[in-house]
């Protein structure tokens, strides 16, 4: 699998395979996985050669984490790029009293608070280590700092602030150690990482379904932005949730919803233009986030075995020049979206 690099403010290597390994699934999400299923998905993407793993404390309450340990420590630590997420601290409760039992399934019992202050950053850390089974780790994101999870922009901005005010400076000091070698945001709206951009020096954001065949106004402000400050863009979500994954179903889902007529009509447009060039919907859709020279890696969910060798197989995919044009003569991609080669 091929592989992108990129140096730090400080002068940190990384190395990121273009296909990484989010780890939201490992953590139960929707379904739970057995134990034996979760190793074997984790040696399934190890094969392929996918190297980036992500996964942060919300994934199964820390499930996603634990797994994540008992499967890479017997690797060499410099053979893998890990990321995990701060934000949110995890506390011992009562079953009935976990958070989100309706979207992690068979998890610890365990409830999320937020907390993005000096001192809740250090320990969110310190308990993602401990769950991780290592000292150090190569990235650490800010988690959830937009509306899609806070709800309103004041309460987006108190968290913001809160963050630059304690989170960020434990991270910096952190970096500044060699304990983390990169820091920045996962979040799920560009205008929330561009507030970090401005606030502070950040090595990588992650952003989710913000930039993908469907969705390209990242190229309006953010994109040029982390050209223009050497900041590196993993993309989370390049199937929107899914609709870019499956085509227009009856089940199919937009941003973790139904999907509206008109994306349902855009999709089903994209669709025709791929197999007119004999491309799946979703081997366009995974490739074309790296066209960008902003863009480290994409990392789609994977839940089981077979969609990491699916995943795997579309990236090697040859895809035609053509294509991206076409999509373009018809409206479906913004003329100045970079495509990849």
């Amino acid at each position: 699998m091929r592989t992108r690099k990129f140096v730090t403010r400080l002068g940190a290597e990384l190395t990121f395979s273009e296909l990484g390994f989010g780890g939201a699934p490992l953590g139960n999400l929707y379904r739970p996985l057995t134990e034996k299923e979760a190793r074997t998905t984790l040696e399934t993407v190890w094969a392929t050669g996918c190297r980036y793993f992500d996964t942060a404390p919300l994934y199964g309450l820390g499930l996603s984490e634990t797994r994540l340990n008992g499967f890479l420590r017997p690797k060499p630590r410099h053979s893998y790029l890990l990321s995990t997420k701060v934000g949110r601290l995890l506390e011992v409760c009562k079953p009935q009293e976990r958070s989100r039992p309706n979207a992690f399934f068979e998890t610890p019992s365990r409830r999320e608070r937020f907390d993005y202050s000096y001192d809740g950053v250090l320990r969110s850390l310190e308990q993602s280590l401990e769950r991780l089974g290592l000292d150090s780790i190569d990235i650490v994101f800010a988690h959830d700092v937009d509306l899609t999870t806070h709800g309103c922009s004041e309460a987006v901005e108190c968290r913001l602030a809160e963050f630059m005010n304690g989170g960020y400076r434990a991270l910096d000091e952190l970096r500044a150690a060699g304990v983390v070698k990169a820091i920045g945001a996962g979040v799920n709206e560009c205008e929330a990482a561009e507030a970090f951009a401005r606030a502070g020096d950040f090595d990588v954001f992650m952003i989710a379904g913000r930039y993908t065949l469907l969705e390209q106004d990242a190229l309006t402000n953010f994109l040029p932005m982390c050209r223009q400050m050497g900041i590196g863009v993993v993309v989370g979500g390049p199937f929107n949730s899914g609709i870019l994954a499956t085509g227009v179903k009856s089940d199919a889902h937009y941003n973790y919803r139904p999907p509206p007529d008109a994306v349902k009509a855009r999709v089903r447009r994209i669709q025709t233009v791929c197999r007119d060039h004999n491309v799946r919907l979703p081997e366009a859709a995974l490739h074309f986030p790296l066209g960008h020279p902003a863009v480290l890696s994409v990392v789609p969910g994977v839940a089981r075995a077979s969609e990491a060798r699916r995943n795997a197989a579309m990236m090697a995919k040859k895809i035609p020049p053509a294509l991206w044009r076409a999509l373009k003569g018809e409206g479906l991609l913004r003329e100045d979206a970079p495509c990849p080669r």
